[in-house]
């Protein structure tokens, strides 16, 4: 008999009594076997190396069961493959040598190639599609359009987003001819996932809470929704999840996406959420990441608070922290986390 896979079950509506659950950024280097791997490679050569890219995101999936794979790459590779030179800088994090200042600079970035210059992810994902177990939902990933942009117009992390917002005031022209252009690499870029063998797909907008409400609505969303609707389009059959990092402010608007699941931080609960979001939509979160740090029954309390409230969703749950896991947790609290989950009474 074939094993079910309950997190792609879960965004197709099927409802389970423990739910499926994986952690965002799960591959990574909390994991001492990652840190290893990393010894011998720079992080762009483990991205580019599609064996390694394999093993890294086979790791956690076999030292915790997780009902999830997702791959591991990095959201910047789009950009790197429409023209953009890339550095990872150690305390730095990305940096882009030559930043998007003007609409000269935006008018010269790439599309045409870049299903083949981004091939070794699409080779990543054929092999970790080979190598996964039967119950186990591969998820393929990129950035939403905003927040690669706010990486390319501002060269890296930046504290206030001067550069990206004085763009969208002062020249909406150029902005939104660089927002169309990284929505129609993504269709591309998911599409070649998805061909590959990705079975959900996860879109991350980590800076969408940036922006005011007014301006996410006015600037921002028209193209979450254009890239959204696009895929829906082109692949009906895959699930979307989108992750707004801060929006709650927006949730309002998020209720008319066309998504099957929606990814929440730890700054709204579970349940107001659902109720914001018009109880459209399986929810995805939401245990604060630091709480990983703290004592085993912080850790437990917590973790079944989220568990009891993901009970009450209108259309499911998918047990996640509420953004990506810190580099620092401990291994044993990510154990004790998943042990109490898998022993969660469902009365």
């Amino acid at each position: 008999m074939q094993k079910e896979k309950k997190l792609l079950n879960t965004l197709k509506g099927k409802r389970y009594e423990i739910p499926p659950v994986w952690i965002m950024r799960q591959a990574g280097r909390y994991l001492p076997q990652y840190r290893k791997i990393r010894e011998k490679y720079d992080f762009m050569t483990m991205c580019k190396t599609p064996e390694i890219a394999c093993q890294v995101t086979l790791q956690p999936v076999d030292e915790f069961n997780m009902d999830g794979a997702i791959l591991f790459s990095d959201i910047l590779t789009v950009p790197e493959a429409m023209g953009m030179k890339l550095e990872f800088v150690e305390g730095k994090g990305p940096v882009f040598e030559n930043p998007l200042r003007t609409r000269e600079d935006i008018e010269k970035l790439e599309i045409k190639d870049i299903e083949e210059k981004l091939s070794y992810v699409f080779e990543a994902v054929r092999l970790i599609r080979m190598s996964l177990f039967e119950d186990k939902t591969l998820i393929g990933f990129a950035g939403a359009p905003i927040t690669l942009a706010s990486y390319m117009v501002e060269g890296s992390a930046s504290r206030n987003y001067v550069y990206l917002k004085s763009l969208i005031y002062n020249d909406t022209r150029s902005f939104n001819l660089l927002m169309d252009k990284l929505v129609n690499a993504l269709i591309v870029y998911y599409r070649g996932q998805v061909e590959a063998g990705a079975e959900v797909l996860m879109i991350f907008d980590t800076f969408a809470g940036i922006f005011s409400p007014s301006d996410y609505e006015m600037y921002i969303y028209p193209y979450v929704k254009k890239l959204i609707d696009t895929l829906k389009k082109k692949l009906p059959e895959t699930p979307l999840i989108y992750f707004p990092r801060g929006a709650s402010g927006f949730y309002p608007l998020l209720s008319q996406l066309n998504v099957d699941g929606l990814g929440i931080d730890w700054f709204s609960r579970l349940t107001d959420a659902d109720k914001r979001l018009g109880q459209n939509f399986v929810l995805q979160g939401n245990l604060d990441p630091v709480i990983l740090f703290a004592d085993y029954e912080i850790i437990e309390r917590e973790t079944k608070r989220v568990l009891e409230e993901g009970k009450k969703l209108s259309k499911g749950h998918i047990f996640n922290l509420g953004h990506g896991i810190l580099p620092q947790s401990p291994v044993d609290s990510v154990k004790k986390m998943l042990e109490v989950i898998r022993a969660h009474n469902t009365d």
